[in-house]
């Protein structure tokens, strides 16, 4: 249905008999259940970013951890975590974290403008969706309804 940076975005339409279908990369490793958006941002990070999350189990809520501090090392998922209103701001390739309940949701940004953030992301009817960027006091704010706890980045 869509693709950045070669790795395809699939969209299961809403049908969640096949729902348990895993998904593994060509050495074993896993990607998660079939066209879930934690599926796919595994998959990219593997294929586009050659990044293995020493972690690769849990639900998109759990890739955000609230106590590792801003800029500090999320040793779940071997990556770097900002959390939404400080000073850095999302840059393409970060996976941006939503907590809502009951699963949470993962998407790539693909796209970072002066207000505006772009993501992909799988398993949604649209694979593309923008946020508002806001800058406030050096502090940036994705999302206006919709918000994100925080975006995480290989470094």
């Amino acid at each position: 249905m869509d693709s950045y940076r070669s790795v395809p975005v699939y969209y299961n339409n809403l049908d969640n008999t096949d729902d348990k279908r895993e998904t593994f990369s060509s050495d074993g490793y896993y990607y998660g259940l079939k066209w879930q958006c934690v599926e796919y941002v595994k998959r990219f990070y593997y294929d586009a970013k050659g990044h293995k999350m020493p972690n690769v189990f849990g639900d998109a809520k759990d890739f955000f951890d609230p106590s590792v501090p801003q800029g500090g090392l999320n040793q779940q998922r071997g990556l770097v975590q900002y959390k939404n209103g400080g000073t850095e701001k999302p840059n393409p390739d970060d996976i941006l974290v939503f907590t809502n309940p009951p699963y949470g949701h993962v998407a790539i940004v693909t796209k970072v403008t002066s207000d505006t953030v772009e993501v992909i992301q799988q398993n949604r009817k649209n694979s593309r969706q923008v946020f508002a960027l806001i800058e406030k006091n050096h502090r940036y704010f994705v999302g206006t309804s919709s918000k994100p706890v925080g975006w995480l980045r290989k470094e």
